[in-house]
């Protein structure tokens, strides 16, 4: 049998054995998500918030063949410096540890290596989902398959307002995929905070989200929970005014015939250009807001034993 390679820093070695809080992180936003230096600023700040909300961060990436739960502020650096680095998703984890390569990891990479190094809480920024015009390029990120058979309670700002939201959400339930809004009954949309859905169930603390992962633990259900933070208010584009800038960014990739995982980067490219880098300010203040929620989650979760 091949021994999975993985390597766990002694920090969130320590932290897992003595069952004290640690939060996933994740590493497409360092290579694919955000321009420098805003990339590498925004991966070390989101450590220290999780840090800050007394839990321990777990920054995941794939590195010449080899998953790493844990980087040093010198390997995020030089992930982030690293030109030609492969956005791994659920169906090439596998092949790059085979080859090793190395690659940051997507929603889906980052729950299979959490899950793999005893991880119960992951935070991002916004989950993929059903791209718009799906009856043609049957576009549906890999995200919702992971949510639906990895246990990982995954906290982000909704889905990304680039996608297909009713959609998005429509599959999310056909999964049995628990879609919990923090404190609001509607569905967040990344950079907006209402997406104009209703979001299915909601948590007014930190501890009911952490008896929920247990309880379906308890279940033998599969999968984890998607927690919805609303953007910051002060951060927050609604979505009447990033939809123009949404539309504008869709119309240049069709254009271009840009598909599959080159899509969503480009994209948000686009429309942060398109808003003079509001929508990067945003993405920034909603990544940290997640962080810190992830955080107190996973202290909840600490606090009532060790995640099954």
């Amino acid at each position: 049998m091949t021994t999975l390679p993985i390597t766990i820093s002694p920090e969130v070695a320590a932290a897992l054995e003595a069952g004290r809080p640690v939060v996933a992180l994740e590493t497409t936003i360092v290579t694919h998500g955000m321009p420098p230096p805003d990339n590498l600023q925004t991966a070390l700040a989101a450590e220290a918030a999780i840090r800050a909300e007394g839990a321990v961060p777990a920054t995941i990436a794939v590195i010449d063949g080899r998953i790493h739960v844990g980087l040093s502020p010198e390997a995020l650096a030089a992930l982030a410096a690293t030109e030609g680095v492969l956005k791994l998703s659920r169906a090439d984890l596998a092949w790059a540890l085979a080859i090793g390569a190395t690659g940051s990891t997507t929603v889906a990479a980052t729950m299979i290596c959490a899950r793999a190094a005893g991880i119960a809480v992951f935070a991002t920024g916004g989950i993929g989902g059903v791209h718009r015009g799906v009856e043609e390029s049957l576009d549906i990120s890999a995200d919702l398959t992971e949510l639906a058979e990895t246990p990982v309670t995954v906290v982000s700002a909704g889905a990304k307002a680039i996608l297909d939201l009713p959609r998005t959400l429509e599959a999310l339930e056909t999964r049995g995929v628990p879609v919990i809004g923090w404190r609001t009954r509607r569905f967040p949309a990344f950079w907006s905070r209402d997406s104009g859905l209703p979001v299915p169930l909601t948590a007014e603390d930190e501890g009911q989200i952490a008896r929920a992962h247990r309880m379906r633990a308890a279940l033998g259900l599969p999968g984890g929970q998607l927690v919805c933070n609303p953007i910051p208010e002060a951060a927050e584009i609604p979505l009447a005014e990033i939809a123009p800038a949404i539309a504008a960014a869709e119309a240049e990739a069709r254009a271009q015939a840009i598909a599959g995982k080159a899509l969503t980067p480009f994209l948000l490219a686009r429309i942060n250009a398109i808003t003079a880098g509001r929508a990067l300010a945003a993405n920034r203040a909603l990544v940290l807001a997640n962080a810190r929620l992830g955080a107190r989650i996973a202290v909840a979760m600490a606090r009532c034993g060790r995640p099954s």
